[in-house]
C-alpha cells in the first residue's frame, strides 16, 4: 500500500515531540527504522507511534531493519553479506514455527528469533524471504 493511501485514525493526533525527532532524523527525507526504534525509545512511545506520526508526515520509512524495504539497491541483504551466511541449525523449523493462523511472521517475532540464534535481523529476514515467509504486522505500521 502507498503511503497516502494508509489509513490514519481519525482520532489521531501526533506528538509535537515525535514530530520534531522525526524531522530532526530525515536523512534525504526519509526515516531509517533503526532511528524510528531509538526515537520511540528516548520518547517512551510505542513504535507504532512513531511510523503513524511518520506516515501523518508523508515520511518514508528507510532501511527496514529485516533488509526487507528502503534500500538503493532493493533488499538489503546483499550489501550487508548475509546471503553468504551459513543457516544456524533449527532457524528455518523455528521460523516457519511462529507464522501465525495467517501465514504470517510478525516482524518482533522475527526480532526475537534473530536474538534465540545469534543472528542479525537482516540475516533473520533473509532467511525469511528465502522460506516465502510473509511478514506481517511491521512494528512500525509499514505493512
Amino acid at each position: 500500500m502507498a503511503l497516502e493511501e494508509k489509513p490514519i485514525p481519525t482520532d489521531f493526533v501526533p506528538d509535537e515531540h515525535v514530530i520534531q525527532a522525526i524531522e530532526a532524523h530525515l536523512k534525504e527525507g526519509r526515516l531509517r527504522c533503526a532511528v524510528a526504534f531509538r526515537i520511540a525509545r528516548d520518547l517512551g512511545v510505542e513504535p507504532s507511534i512513531v511510523g503513524r506520526t511518520a506516515d501523518v508526515l508523508q515520511v518514508h520509512l528507510s532501511r527496514c531493519q529485516l533488509g526487507l524495504f528502503g534500500y538503493p539497491e532493493g533488499k538489503g541483504w546483499t550489501a550487508a553479506g548475509v546471503i553468504e551466511k551459513p543457516v544456524p541449525d533449527g532457524l528455518e523449523a523455528a521460523l516457519r514455527a511462529s507464522v501465525d493462523a495467517a501465514g504470517h511472521i510478525a516482524c518482533v517475532r522475527l526480532w526475537a528469533v534473530a536474538a534465540e540464534f545469534g543472528i542479525s535481523r537482516l540475516q533473520a529476514g533473509y532467511v525469511a524471504d528465502t522460506l516465502g515467509l510473509h511478514v506481517a504486522p511491521c512494528q512500525l505500521g509499514a505493512f
